[in-house]
Order: structure tokens, then sequence, then C-alpha cells
């Protein structure tokens, strides 16, 4: 689901083909360029990069010749580097300004893919969950994100809970740093090394998810399949080549990113089984919002420990404070609590009982944040409640 916090961005047509971006914070610096002069630095990415990412994304896409100059204006209340997809939901805010001044008429599914695509002009090998429900989001509903094709289906939350965010105060930039696309390529040479075993076309497998389409078995059997073919301990670099009949170079070009070519070792098993367990988790919880029995919430909430406790111990994308963060919250009454994001630091999102809200953030508050400087002074912008909220729209003024 989409929260209620937003990225709102102001913006201007000029003729002189300059583009002058502005934030409303001023610890953010302005940024002006030329449309067609600008660079998008990996290594140290900066506020502006990701409106970047956005216009020459949506420029290529719609093979724009002249895009037209910009003056933009950017304000935004989802907290950065938090896993709450602040970043992305920068990115979707300039797809579709670039597109709106443009005349470029893309719909909400195609804006969600280009933006999931251009983000890589960064560094960042996303999936498309999080520029997907930035597009396709309706208040009041959660949404079921499925893919090739894009599809979102609605899910009825069950009624007298809230979800409640508590940031880590964690910073993780996934774009600065190699943790993110170490687990994408990890999946990818899982997914190759279990193609190639089964006889398949390896090459052509970079998902895990496409794997399982190939082989037609369910999350349930993949996930036997995963324990049958790989092997706990990390993978060399030369045994993966060994696996594959491919020279380190190759594997290099069919395998690896830019960031990850110097990997010695890779964790094949543990990631595959919990993106597998994960995925099986997710349409659970979708079983249970849909059939409503007895024991919904309970189940839920288990469904979201299970979650964090495989984000943690197969997947490694949690830290010490996520861990405790999560742990306080249930201790504080919430039915379940995981992390949320990319991970590697960030927020929480937990299972609350509506009626024992105002109580479990008094806890949190006082368990979490009260003992440290650092995050007292940013508990009002870090521990919300929130609800469904609305995908992207824009207003002509």
């Amino acid at each position: 689901m989409a929260i209620e916090q937003d990225i709102v961005i102001a913006a201007a047509t000029t003729d002189d083909q300059k583009l002058t971006l502005a934030n409303v914070d001023p610890s953010f610096s302005e940024f002006t360029s030329t449309v067609d002069a600008f660079t998008i630095d990996k290594s140290q990415p900066r506020w502006f990069h990701y409106f970047l990412c956005g216009f020459k994304g949506v420029v290529e896409h719609c093979k724009i010749d002249k895009p037209s100059g910009l003056n933009v204006m950017l304000e935004g209340t989802v907290p950065k580097s938090s896993g709450l997809s602040s970043s992305s939901a920068l990115v979707c805010c300039s797809g579709m300004t670039t597109a709106r001044a443009n005349n470029c008429s893309l719909s909400k599914k195609e804006l969600a893919e280009v933006c999931t695509w251009c983000e890589r002009y960064i560094g960042t090998e996303g999936g498309g969950m999080d520029q997907s429900i930035s597009f396709l989001a309706e208040a009041g509903t959660a949404k079921l994100i499925e893919f090739n094709p894009l599809k979102a289906t609605d899910v009825s939350l069950p009624a007298g809970v809230v979800f409640v965010i508590s940031n880590s105060c964690v910073e993780a930039n996934k774009a600065a740093f190699a943790h993110y696309n170490v687990r994408v390529v990890e999946c990818r040479l899982a997914a190759q090394l279990i193609a190639k075993s089964k006889g398949l076309e390896w090459r052509k497998l970079r998902k895990l998810g496409d794997l399982q389409a190939a082989l037609g078995v369910s999350l349930e059997e993949m996930g036997v399949v995963v324990d049958q073919l790989l092997h706990k301990d990390p993978y060399s670099r030369d045994e993966v080549c060994k696996e594959l009949g491919v020279t380190a170079e190759e594997l290099q070009e069919t395998s690896l990113s830019q960031n990850t070519k110097d990997l010695t070792t890779f964790q094949l098993h543990d990631r595959a089984a919990h993106v597998y367990s994960e995925a099986d988790r997710v349409f659970k919880f979708k079983a249970v919002c849909d059939e409503k029995p007895d024991d919904a919430l309970a189940q839920l909430g288990q469904l979201m420990n299970a979650s964090h406790a495989s984000c943690r111990d197969l997947y490694n994308c949690s830290c010490a404070e996520l861990d405790q963060l999560t742990q306080i919250c249930i201790d504080a009454g919430a039915l379940g609590s995981r992390l949320t994001g990319a991970g590697f630091g960030g927020c929480a999102v937990s299972l609350v009982p509506a009626n024992k809200l105002q109580d479990f953030l008094k806890t949190v508050q006082s368990g979490f944040y009260d003992n440290s400087p650092t995050r007292s002074k940013r508990v009002a912008e870090s521990l919300f409640a929130t609800q469904p909220g609305d995908g992207a729209t824009f207003f002509t003024l």
C-alpha cells in the first residue's frame, strides 16, 4: 500500500531548455542544467539525481527530441533513506511531471514500468514494486502487485487495525552502497544455477519468478527445489563459474552488475529461500484478508513476524536497530512487525489494534526514541500511524 506521506512537485515549463531544480528544505542544494547536458552520479547520488532519472527515462521512452525546460520546486514528507521509497517516489514524481510537461500520454502502468527502469540510471536494480504502488495505489485499500504483465489487485484490510510506521533512524541509501544490488545478483545467480541444473536456457533467466514460471511449480515446491539444488554455504566465484560453465569474464557479462563485479562469494541458497517463502507469505496474507477467518488478525501478525525473521536470517537485510525496534513494537502490543523497504536500516511497519494505538505509540516512543538524543529529536517524523493512501496524481493551476 502507499502511505499518506508524499512528495510534491510544483513545476512550470520554460522555453529556454533549462532545468532548475530546487527544494523547500534548504539543506538540499539547488541544481541547474540544460535538458541535455547533465550527468547522473552513481557514486555519490544527491536528491536531484533521482529527478534526473525520471526526466531522462521519460524523454528517452517517449523519444522527445526537444524536451521543455522546467522550473521545479520540491517538498517531501517521506523520510529519506528510511525504507519508505522516498527515492522511488521522487523518480515517479519526476517521470509524471516530465511526461505532462511534454504532452506525452502515458498510462500509470506505463509510467510505473518506465520509472522502474530509469532508476537504474543511478545504479539501483529495483524490481518495480515501489514504482508500481506509487502510481497504482488507491485510498482505503492495499494492493497485491504482480508482474509480467503488471497487475494490481485490491486487498481489503481487516477493520479495527492500523499500520504504524517507526523509523530506526539508520539511513540506508540503496543507490550509494552495493548491498541492495548484491542481493539482486545473488538471486539472479541462484536462478541461473537452478536453471542450468534443470536443463533450461539459463542465460535468459535473470529472476527467480521467471524460473518458477519456467518450471511450472508452486512457491512451496520451489522451496524444495532450492533445498535440493543449492547448498547453504556461500559459493565462491570459481564455483559459480564451474557450475555455469563460464569464465570469470563471461560471468561478469551475463550476471553481475557494475558495483558487484568484484564480489568473490555469493550466498545463493538463503537468498532464494527467502524470496520464495516471502512470496508465499504475500499470497497467504491476501488469502487471510479475503477469507476473514475469526483469527485473521493473529494470522496476519504471524505472517509479518515470519517475514521479518526471514529478512533478518535468510536475506540478511535487517540491522541491530531494526531488530530491536520490531521487538519493542511487538512487546508494545503490535500483532506483527517487520522491516519495510530495501532494509539495512530505515523503517519497521507494525499491525496495531486501533483501540490500543495511543498506548502503543507512547510505549514505542519511550522504549526506542526517548533513550537516544538523536532519535528523540526525530520522533515526530519517525513514529506515526497511517492508512492506505492514493497513488500519484497531478493538479493544473
